[in-house]
């Protein structure tokens, strides 16, 4: 008797996720190619990046800020965490981009300000965060846009909050004297190379947290 070897399996994608994705992946490279700088990659962020971002988030222990919500790769990944649509709030500059994220996410705060003044849109005090999570193009940024969006962002942070930054760089987006003259430090907390290009996480915290 002849062996044949069985067909393995392929698992279908539900038709419509794979309409999302390319609309997300479509969305996302008009935008990169309108405003590259802004955009910084003509790929939204994969999944596994997405884990790494909100990997420290406590769904019950505030709310929560993210920067450049995008086609909303991290914003999906935050509420599969549990926490409640009502605490969190996106910042997105990108009239496209906005409109998107308040169509996938109805429940969720999407915010047209800028990041450096986010707390003047916030439903939220300064003071009522745990985490900001930023997808923001840093290494495209200068200097000052740096110390404007941290000082920023702590000032929401509560005591122990955490600023969680993707780069593609394996050292981080900010100089050494951006953060000492904020009183801050930072750590790598994770990389992965399923994204495209392979990306780096890093944690800015308050020295002595």
């Amino acid at each position: 008797m002849q062996y044949k070897p069985k067909r393995s399996r392929a698992i279908a994608m539900p038709n419509g996720e794979l309409r999302a994705r390319a609309t997300e992946y479509l969305d996302f490279l008009a935008a990169w190619v309108k405003k590259p700088r802004q955009t910084a990659s003509v790929v939204p962020s994969s999944r596994y990046l997405a884990r790494l971002m909100v990997a420290d988030i406590d769904p019950a222990d505030g709310r929560v800020i993210e920067l450049g919500g995008g086609t909303g790769v991290f914003t999906r990944a935050i509420l599969d965490t549990g926490l409640p649509p009502e605490k969190l709030e996106v910042v997105e500059i990108n009239p496209a981009f906005a409109r998107g994220l308040r169509r996938h996410f109805p429940h969720v705060s999407v915010l047209e300000t800028p990041a450096q003044i986010v707390s003047t849109a916030t439903a939220g005090a300064p003071g009522e965060y745990q985490t900001v999570i930023s997808g923001l193009p840093l290494l495209a940024m200068d200097r000052r846009m740096h110390g404007d969006i941290l000082s920023e962002s702590f000032r929401m942070l509560k005591a122990g909050g955490n600023f969680i930054q993707f780069t593609y760089s394996m050292r981080p987006p900010v100089s050494r004297d951006v953060l000492d003259a904020l009183d801050l430090d930072v750590e790598r907390s994770g990389q992965t190379v399923r994204n495209f290009p392979p990306a780096t996480v890093f944690r800015f915290f308050r020295k002595g947290d």
